[in-house]
């Protein structure tokens, strides 16, 4: 009943027009105060607040969602340890890309073709898949993701692992070893796939 005393007074007011569904032009900007084409006077408020400085900007000449991914120096997880027991991600990175009717497909060199169909160590950080605690397919990522929506770079700085006994997932980088194949035209976009991999310490 106050709904429709309410709208009732609201349609007192308004001109004698029936409603359409669609704003006139320029309603919004009226009603809220803005000016069409004008410049934010403020920074928009981000929906999880970052510390002063962080996210700025990716590395320059570097797009979002493309290369080897950006870690962040604010990020609560560290980066990779060196090790000198796995692929280095700036080996499987180092590609060019090539656009077809079909999709971007990646351009391996020598050395990643060298690589492939050969037993590799990959260390990452664990993608899962899947709700369990411990997985068999999984993605291996060279920086943490930044949230669950988001990839950390392009599909040159991930491989897919799908394992011959189950990895227990962790935050800290992970470490597999298994038969490396490059994926010239993978149906998913992926560029490499590591299996019957076995975690490593």
């Amino acid at each position: 009943m106050v709904v429709l005393a309410w709208t009732g007074a609201v349609l007192a007011q308004s001109p004698a027009a029936a409603p359409t569904g669609k704003p006139a032009p320029g309603e919004f900007e009226r009603a809220t105060g803005k000016t069409p084409g004008a410049a934010p006077t403020t920074a928009p408020a981000l929906s999880s607040p970052l510390p002063a400085g962080a996210g700025t900007a990716m590395p320059s000449g570097v797009a979002s969602g493309s290369g080897a991914g950006y870690h962040s120096p604010n990020s609560p997880i560290a980066p990779l340890p060196q090790r000198n027991d796995v692929v280095p991600w700036s080996v499987l990175t180092d590609l060019t890309k090539k656009t077809t009717k079909d999709g971007i497909l990646p351009v391996f060199n020598d050395a990643q073709k060298g690589m492939d169909k050969t037993t590799q160590r990959i260390q990452g950080f664990m993608v899962p898949l899947d709700a369990k605690p411990t997985q068999t397919h999984f993605l291996l990522t060279s920086v943490p993701m930044t949230c669950s929506f988001c990839t950390p770079g392009g599909p040159e700085s991930m491989v897919e692992v799908k394992a011959k006994t189950p990895v227990r997932y962790s935050l800290e980088p992970v470490v597999v070893e298994g038969r490396f194949t490059v994926l010239p035209n993978d149906q998913y976009g992926l560029y490499y796939r590591v299996v019957d991999a076995v975690p490593v310490k």
